[in-house]
């Protein structure tokens, strides 16, 4: 997001556009907002492309919110936050607002439908896995699409694979690669099963060899794990009491806190909470020694 980007969602109070306080009294607080009519945005957006008239885009940005939960809404499948999915679609729905030329004779609602979904895609293609399914453009169209046509099937058929591949303009090997990786789990390093259940395990931990074969090794590992450990701990210590809060409870808790249940507690945007969180992983940086 850059400068231009960033003034519109501050100026539209909302941190990155995101929601403020709990998620349904933002669903219903945009809910209130009117919706424009053709002739209001053209004269909002003119005022912002002629004179960078903040005003003019917070209205624009704040009266196309609830479509941007209607679009969010449609990937509430991925098992994401809808918070989130809302938080990214808006600021889909800034850049819009940015580029959008009310000359070209179009509705903002129509133009900025594109920007909406990619910041969407993008969030979901990130955080749906902890190992990434789509990295080309051919994959991730065929990620949203071939998850989408999959509802109501089983394994595609030979027919079918072939079908969906000349729909989506790919080769049927990228469909049928694309629906290995869709059915395949993430499998955790090492399942803890107990003793009884040993022999069932394949977790990839019971094929690697033991790491600590050497004891020079072992030794020279723990050694340096505890320095990093007091190095850090010494330079979260330097922080500022309400920085080193937000790094422990988003980085280092077992029960990880959000943007928002930070945002809340502190009476902050969200977009607050992610730049302090950002500066306070800067400065550990800048206070940490660099590897030798």
């Amino acid at each position: 997001m850059n400068a231009q980007t960033a003034l519109i969602a501050q100026h539209a109070g909302l941190g990155l556009a995101g929601p403020i306080g709990s998620f349904d009294a933002y669903l219903d607080r945009v809910s209130r907002i009117p919706v424009l009519s053709r002739e209001r945005e053209q004269e909002l957006a003119r005022r912002f492309r002629r004179h960078n008239d903040l005003a003019a885009a917070r209205e624009l940005v704040l009266s196309h919110l609830r479509f941007v939960v209607h679009i969010a809404r449609g990937y509430a499948g991925y098992g994401l936050p809808m918070s989130d999915l809302v938080q990214e679609g808006n600021i889909g729905l800034m850049k819009a607002v940015k580029r959008f030329d009310p000359n070209v004779g179009v509705r903002l609602v129509s133009f900025a439908v594109h920007w909406i979904r990619a910041e969407i895609h993008e969030h979901v293609l990130r955080n749906w896995r902890l190992v990434k399914v789509a990295t080309t453009k051919a994959q991730r169209k065929l990620f949203f699409n071939l998850r989408r046509l999959k509802k109501n099937l089983s394994w595609l058929s030979a027919d079918e694979t072939r079908a969906v591949a000349q729909d989506l303009g790919v080769s049927p090997a990228e469909v049928s690669e694309m629906e290995q990786r869709l059915s395949a789990r993430d499998l955790p390093f090492d399942s803890g099963n107990s003793e009884a259940e040993e022999e069932d395990s394949y977790s990839p931990a019971a094929y690697l060899p033991a790491p600590d074969a050497d004891p020079a090794e072992q030794a020279e590992a723990q050694e340096w794990s505890s320095t990093s450990s007091e190095q850090l701990s010494a330079a979260m210590e330097r922080l500022d009491d309400r920085s080193r809060t937000i790094l422990q409870r988003r980085w280092m808790s077992d029960d990880k806190a959000t943007l928002h249940e930070l945002a809340d507690e502190y009476g902050v945007s969200a977009e607050r909470i992610r730049q302090i969180e950002a500066g306070a992983i800067t400065r550990l940086r800048a206070l940490l020694p660099a590897p030798a």
